[in-house]
């Protein structure tokens, strides 16, 4: 949170002077641990290089080749398990080959654990519950942090690469197929800090990857990306020793 008439930044009520983001003298990076907000006022005030860990817009795309049996546990967990995180999913996508079958398995479960769900048209027309919302553009560019999904019917996994090319937030972004290829597809098309075949994207942390103590989650591509752990926080520092060497 900032205020913008003072130049003070606050968090979690420790007022700290912006004076110390231009101390480029004292310190070498800085690492925002907050919302968007936060991320944006320091990538246009600081002079001291920031790594930005925010903007969790997350996806699970369940593919026409997907087995069901795996993508309504991946998809109740990545929501569900804990829904206030930047790795939760925001958005399911289903090809529409799947969507009649999957999502009268899916929405149920959703329900029962209390998820709010926004769906487009081609959802509404098969679930056919009159007490759904309808989702809109705002739904799918919404970092929800809550009991809520929107829900996507797609043609095709071109068009789940251009929905998440579009709302994703480089964060994590997942597939659910038994379809090799299209899981290559998807793994190189999506442009994300971690990208998971048939698995939630509640993985992405750095204790889950075996990195220790997390600072945070890279979604830029400089210096580090995905989790951050000591060793991304480590410069190299060389020490030559000689006994009279010259370069020839």
């Amino acid at each position: 949170m900032t205020d913008k008439t003072s130049g003070d930044l606050k968090l979690t009520g420790i007022t700290k002077t912006f004076e110390t983001f231009t101390a480029v003298d004292n310190l070498d990076l800085v690492i925002p641990r907050g919302g968007e907000e936060l991320k944006e006022y320091l990538l246009e005030h600081s002079k001291v290089p920031v790594i930005y860990a925010a903007g969790g817009n997350c996806h699970v795309y369940v593919d026409a080749a997907a087995d069901l049996g795996k993508a309504v546990p991946i998809i109740i967990n990545a929501k569900c398990q804990r829904p206030g995180v930047c790795n939760a999913a925001e958005t399911l996508l289903v090809h529409r080959d799947v969507a009649a079958e999957f999502l009268p398995l899916a929405v149920p479960e959703l329900k029962r654990r209390g998820v709010e769900l926004v769906v487009d048209k081609a959802a509404a027309e098969i679930i056919r519950d009159p007490a759904l919302k309808r989702a809109n553009k705002t739904h799918y560019e919404t970092e929800f942090l809550a009991l809520k999904l929107a829900v996507h019917v797609v043609d095709s996994l071109d068009e789940a690469l251009d929905h998440i090319a579009v709302f994703g937030t480089h964060h994590s972004e997942a597939i659910v197929t038994e379809d090799l290829a299209a899981a290559r597809r998807f793994t190189a098309g999506v442009d994300a800090a971690c990208v998971y075949v048939n698995a939630s994207t509640r993985f992405t942390d750095g204790a889950q990857f075996g990195l220790g103590a997390e600072m945070g989650i890279s979604t830029q591509k400089l210096h580090a990306r995905g989790p951050i752990a000591l060793q991304e926080l480590t410069s190299v520092k060389y020490e030559l020793w000689g006994d009279g060497q010259v370069r020839g």
